[in-house]
């Protein structure tokens, strides 16, 4: 664990000290590392919707370099839907940048598996919540803060974290190796935990997914591998910069 903090805390280091000239492009560095970009800032490539065979229609939009889900009237994935990569992943190092307007929810998924028959809502999966804390009622949900912005969405609550204002981009991280996964929230690790110990699975079975149909499938969130989701509950919040490197 002290050596995957290390590694994280060198990662992060070296990849601020080496920015890339513009959002959506990967240093010298990064390439030699592994990493790979998930968006390219101009196209769809990579992404197709969730439980689809293409990318939307209509609803994201990509703009300025930035993918962009549009605000809507429709609740949680029944309106313009989500979006979910091509690939599936395991043991990664995720980055991605994300920007809420007021008042917004969306959420970016992993260990996206889309189970057969198809679930009425969003396509199930671990999920890193994107939120504005302030003015969205689902802050005040869960328990003790566990849906609120970089916690795993009710699960564990993101501790000592410092989200930017609305309308500033925020960067979120993901490392997951063999069971053990972190969030991280603009440079400060905010979630640790085990995937499949003891501890997660009781704090599953206080969750919203102790319901059957969540587990119909095996143990939630224990699947070995699976898509990146980006979430549409019908607020407009923007990503960019988002690259993945297999661990």
């Amino acid at each position: 664990m002290k050596t995957l903090l290390m590694t994280a805390v060198l990662s992060l280091g070296l990849m601020a000290a080496e920015k890339p000239q513009a959002p959506n492009t990967l240093t010298a560095r990064e390439k030699k590392e592994g990493w790979q970009l998930l968006f390219d800032g101009k196209t769809s490539k990579g992404w197709r919707g969730a439980y689809k065979d293409k990318f939307p229609e209509k609803g994201w939009l990509i703009e300025n370099g930035t993918l962009s889900i549009t605000k809507s009237d429709g609740s949680e994935s029944t309106h313009y839907g989500d979006i979910v990569t091509d690939g599936e992943y395991g043991d990664f190092d995720l980055t991605f940048e994300f920007k809420l307007t007021e008042g917004a929810n969306s959420g970016l998924k992993y260990f996206v598996v889309e189970h057969q028959p198809k679930p009425s809502g969003s396509a199930y999966g671990l999920e890193y919540q994107v939120l504005d804390d302030d003015k969205h009622p689902d802050a005040k949900m869960g328990r003790d803060g566990n849906r609120t912005v970089g916690s795993l969405y009710d699960l564990i609550p993101a501790k000592e974290k410092k989200a930017n204002p609305i309308g500033e981009w925020n960067q979120g991280r993901i490392i997951s190796k063999g069971s053990h996964v972190e969030h991280w929230l603009n440079g400060k690790k905010v979630v640790e935990y085990e995937r499949g110990s003891e501890a997660f699975r009781n704090l599953v079975a206080q969750s919203k997914y102790k319901a059957p149909s969540y587990n119909a499938h095996g143990r939630f969130g224990e699947a070995p591998k699976g898509h990146i989701l980006l979430q549409d509950h019908g607020d407009r919040v923007s990503f960019r910069n988002m690259k993945i490197k297999a661990l």
